[in-house]
């Protein structure tokens, strides 16, 4: 049986974009499978195929996946999820690419399954707006409960609601840390939103909003996309 071609959405985002949330909101209202590259990594480390040795092998010794194998991990992915009578459209890819030789490579694997890539959605909120809500993260250091300085605070400044525990802020989310991520992030990210831009597929959406009225303008665009083909 011929494979089913399928129409894919890639969403991009910063660390405290909320392209996680919004992926999670906006994938079931278009018939696309949510796929974040990072759990599906962990899902097929624990299994016991030829392609979980291969993955595993590389990061048992701590070395990068080769985007090959990670585009041949989705791509099987792909298989799986849209064969026989499902009714998903494609798959809404989170976490992948995250260069321009990522997506070079990926255009191509699309090309050659005969599917094809709908629109890329940035979701984007300015700098000091994720320095805010990366930095104001507050965690128990007992039972793992997570605050918000400021979104969601604590009935009593640093203290547990749950458990009574004393609040503390991970390392990795200091100013520094998060300051030294964004600009990874930035510098990474920045040709390959160039990239497909340039191909007219780029969909910048303003995340400095309310949730649903985020998910809400992602749909009503991307629906619109879908619809005109």
């Amino acid at each position: 049986m011929a494979k089913k071609s399928a129409a894919h959405v890639i969403i991009m985002g910063p660390q405290g974009a909320g392209k996680g949330t919004q992926a999670a909101l906006v994938a079931p209202r278009l018939r696309l499978e949510h796929v974040s590259t990072g759990d599906l990594f962990r899902q097929v480390m624990a299994g016991d195929s030829e392609l979980s040795t291969e993955i595993r092998g590389y990061v048992d010794r701590g070395a990068l996946v080769p985007d090959a194998l990670t585009i041949r991990m989705l791509m099987e992915y792909v298989d799986e999820v849209l064969g026989g009578e499902s009714e998903m459209r494609g798959m809404l890819l989170d976490g992948f690419p995250r260069n321009q030789a990522q997506a070079e490579a990926l255009d191509v694997a699309l090309r050659e399954r005969g599917d094809r890539l709908v629109s890329v959605v940035h979701v984007d909120v300015p700098r000091e707006r994720l320095m805010e809500r990366l930095t104001g993260r507050l965690v128990c250091s007992n039972c793992g409960a997570t605050y918000h300085r400021r979104f969601n605070p604590p009935k009593v400044d640093g203290v547990c609601d749950v458990c009574g525990a004393t609040l503390t802020q991970r390392s990795d989310d200091t100013p520094e840390a998060v300051e030294r991520r964004l600009s990874i992030y930035y510098e990474q990210t920045a040709p390959v939103l160039d990239y497909y831009r340039a191909a007219g597929l780029l969909l910048d959406v303003d995340g400095d909003r309310p949730i649903a009225e985020i998910s809400d303008g992602i749909v009503e665009a991307l629906q619109s996309k879908f619809d005109a083909d």
